[in-house]
C-alpha cells in the first residue's frame, strides 16, 4: 500500500467525537473532510467547503457518487437566518420515453432496471457558487483535480461495494475500461486512479461547471447517447435548472425541524413519523425496548403510506398543511393504540414458523442459535449509495448537503472517466419512494434526507445520510430529540427498518435481552441485520453547545465517516 495514501483509509467501525470546534465538519470520507477543513482555513465559507467537498467526493469514491449525479442543499444562512433549499436532481429529456440501456437483473436494484437522465450535479454546484460562493472556482476544484491524477488508496468498504455492483459497474466495456482498467477491481491497499477523470476536472475547474453542461463534456454525452439510441439534444442539457425550493419546517415539542420540501419526500415522511410516534408516547418509553421498536416501526410504516402525495407542486397540488396536521398525526397514533394486541401472541409467532422453537421440529430452522432471529432481508433490495456531508463555518453558516450517483446520466455507462448508474424513479406509481413525470422542467420524487433542527430560532444539530435514510432519519431525530441520548450515540443506536404488510421489523443485531420476546408477544416478527449494518446510512450530524456555542462533529461507525472542524 502507498503509505502516504494510506492514513486516508478509514474503514468502518467506532469513531470518536470532535468537540469543542469552532467550525466543524463531518463527511463519509477523510479525503473530503481534509479538503473542506483547508477551504475553511482558508477563509472560505461553508458553502465554498461544501462545493469543494462534492467535487474530491465524485473523484474518490466514484463507488458512491460521482459528477453526473445530482445535489441537494439545505444552508442556514447565519447573516439573515434565512434557510435556503437547493433541488438539483436531474431531468427527464422532454419528448422522449425513458431510455434504459441495462437490461433487467443487472446490478444491485435488479427488478427496478435505472434509466437515463439527464446530470444535475454541476448545475447544483453552479447554482450554490453563484450565489453562496465567495472563493474562485477553479480554487475549489483543485483538490478534486489533485486526487483524480494520483487516485486514492482502496479500502475494504470500496472493495466490497465493487464486487457487489460488479454485474452492472462493469457491463459496458467502458466501465470494465474504468473499475477494472488492469482486468480485475483493485484489491484493498492498492492506489485506484480513475481512468480519464483528471482530464474531465481540469476542464471544469479551468472552463467553470459550464463544462459538463455545456461544453465539451456535455457535447460527448449527447453524441454518445445518441449512438445507443437515446435522441437527446443539446437542449435537453439545460431544460431543467436547479430550482430554489421553500423547505418544509414543523414543530416538535420545543423545536423546530427543517427538512427538504416537495418534490423531495423526507420532510413529509419525518414529519408524518415523528408525529405519531409523539402521539403514541414515544418520550416515556425506555430506547431500545420493545414498545419503542413496536410504535417506530409502526410509524415508520405509516410515513411510507404517504409517498403517493408528495410531487412536484409545480405539476400536482401537494396537501402540505394537511400532511403536517398534528391532529392527523394523532388520529393515526389512535388507529394503532385501538389495533394492539389484547393477548400474547408468542404461541401464533412460534407456529407461524418465525419464532424460537425449543423442539427439534422444522420450526427450529426459522430461528437462529440461543433464539436469535435470523438474519434479515436488508440486502440487495436496499439502497445504500450516495455521500452526505455537513459543514459550519466560523460564522455560523451551516451547510447540510448530499451528492449521489443516484440519478446520474445513461446506465452503466463512463464517459470523460465519469462512470454514471442512471436514475431509479417510476412513472407514475404512487407508493414508490422514487417517481418521475415525463413532462418538461418537471423534477422527481427522491428520498433525500437534508435536515436541520432549530430551538429558539436556531440550528442545533444538522443530520443527513446516505442508504435507508427515508426510515433511518426520524429514528436518529427520535434518539436525540425524544430519548435525549448524546449526538454519537444517537448515531451509534441501533436502526430498523418500517414494518411490513407482515407485521415483520429487521432491526440491527444490538437488541437487549428480552426484546425478542416481548415483540413476539405484541405479535410482531423480528429478524436482524449486522450489529452495523452499511445499507442503514452514514450519519453526518453535527450538533452546536446552546450553552458555550461551541460544535461537536459526529462519523458515523457504519461507514468511512470522518468527522473534524477548527479551533480558534
Amino acid at each position: 500500500m502507498n503509505t502516504e495514501l494510506s492514513r486516508y483509509v478509514v474503514n468502518p467501525g467506532p469513531k470518536v467525537p470532535v468537540t469543542g470546534l469552532d467550525a466543524a465538519v463531518t463527511t463519509d470520507s477523510a479525503i473530503v473532510t481534509e479538503t473542506m477543513v483547508n477551504v475553511l482555513k482558508r477563509g472560505g465559507n461553508a458553502a465554498d467547503a461544501g462545493i469543494a467537498g462534492c467535487l474530491v467526493q465524485a473523484a474518490v469514491e466514484p463507488f458512491m457518487t460521482n459528477h453526473a449525479g445530482l445535489v441537494t442543499f439545505l444552508y442556514y444562512e447565519a447573516k439573515t437566518g434565512i434557510i435556503h433549499q437547493l433541488d438539483s436532481l436531474g431531468g427527464f429529456p422532454s419528448g422522449l420515453p425513458p431510455f434504459k440501456p441495462v437490461p433487467p437483473g443487472m446490478g444491485p436494484y435488479a427488478a427496478l432496471p435505472p434509466s437515463a437522465i439527464i446530470p444535475g450535479f454541476m448545475p447544483g454546484l453552479k447554482a450554490i457558487h453563484e450565489r453562496f460562493g465567495s472563493r474562485p472556482w477553479g480554487e475549489l476544484c483543485r483538490d478534486a483535480v489533485t486526487w483524480a491524477e494520483q487516485g486514492h488508496a482502496v479500502s475494504t468498504f470500496e472493495y466490497g461495494v465493487n464486487i457487489f455492483g460488479e454485474k452492472f459497474t462493469c457491463y459496458f466495456p467502458e466501465g470494465r475500461d474504468f473499475y477494472q482498467p488492469k482486468g480485475y477491481f483493485p484489491n484493498v491497499g492498492d492506489v485506484f486512479v480513475p481512468p480519464g477523470m483528471a482530464t474531465t476536472l481540469k476542464g471544469v475547474a479551468e472552463h467553470g461547471p459550464d463544462y459538463m453542461i455545456t461544453g465539451p463534456w456535455a457535447r460527448e454525452f449527447v453524441k454518445k447517447a445518441n449512438q445507443m439510441g437515446w435522441k437527446i439534444t443539446a437542449d435537453h442539457m439545460t431544460e431543467t435548472p436547479p430550482r430554489w425550493v421553500q423547505p418544509l419546517r414543523f414543530a416538535h415539542h420545543e423545536y423546530e425541524i427543517v427538512s427538504l420540501g416537495p418534490p423531495q419526500a423526507q420532510g413529509v415522511y419525518i414529519a408524518i413519523a415523528l408525529g405519531v410516534l409523539k402521539h403514541l408516547g414515544i418520550r416515556q418509553m425506555k430506547p431500545g425496548s420493545a414498545d419503542h421498536f413496536c410504535a417506530m416501526g409502526h410509524a415508520l410504516r405509516q410515513a411510507s403510506r404517504h409517498w403517493e402525495y408528495v410531487q412536484d407542486d409545480q405539476v400536482y397540488g401537494v396537501p402540505r398543511e394537511e400532511l403536517l396536521d398534528d391532529a392527523y398525526h394523532a388520529h393515526l397514533a389512535k388507529m394503532i393504540r385501538i389495533s394492539r394486541p389484547k393477548i400474547d401472541l408468542t404461541e401464533h409467532i412460534r407456529l407461524s414458523g418465525d419464532g424460537p422453537s425449543s423442539g427439534g421440529d422444522l420450526l427450529s430452522l426459522f430461528a437462529g442459535a440461543g433464539g436469535r432471529p435470523r438474519l434479515g432481508k436488508s440486502d440487495n433490495a436496499q439502497p445504500s449509495g450516495s455521500c452526505e456531508l455537513a459543514v459550519v463555518d466560523a460564522e455560523g453558516n451551516w451547510v447540510q448537503m448530499m451528492n449521489t450517483l443516484q440519478g446520474s446520466g445513461i446506465p452503466g455507462m463512463v464517459i470523460g472517466g465519469v462512470p454514471m448508474v442512471g436514475s431509479h424513479a417510476t412513472f407514475g406509481a404512487l407508493t414508490s419512494p422514487m417517481d418521475a413525470t415525463l413532462v418538461k422542467g418537471a423534477k422527481a420524487r427522491c428520498i433525500i434526507g437534508n435536515t436541520l433542527v432549530l430551538k429558539n430560532g436556531r440550528p442545533v444539530l444538522s443530520a443527513g445520510s446516505p442508504g435507508n435514510v427515508h426510515c433511518t432519519m426520524p429514528q436518529v431525530l427520535t434518539y436525540a430529540l425524544d430519548f435525549k441520548l448524546d449526538p454519537y450515540a444517537s448515531v451509534d443506536a441501533p436502526r430498523m427498518l418500517p414494518m411490513t404488510e407482515g407485521r415483520s421489523v429487521v432491526i440491527e443485531d444490538r437488541l437487549a435481552p428480552g426484546v425478542v420476546e416481548d415483540l413476539h408477544r405484541l405479535g410482531v416478527r423480528v429478524s436482524v441485520t449486522p450489529s452495523y449494518d452499511y445499507h442503514m446510512g452514514s450519519f453526518s450530524v453535527i450538533a452546536r453547545d446552546e450553552k458555550t456555542g461551541k460544535y461537536t462533529a459526529i462519523a458515523d461507525p457504519r461507514r468511512c465517516a470522518v468527522a473534524d472542524g477548527l479551533k480558534a
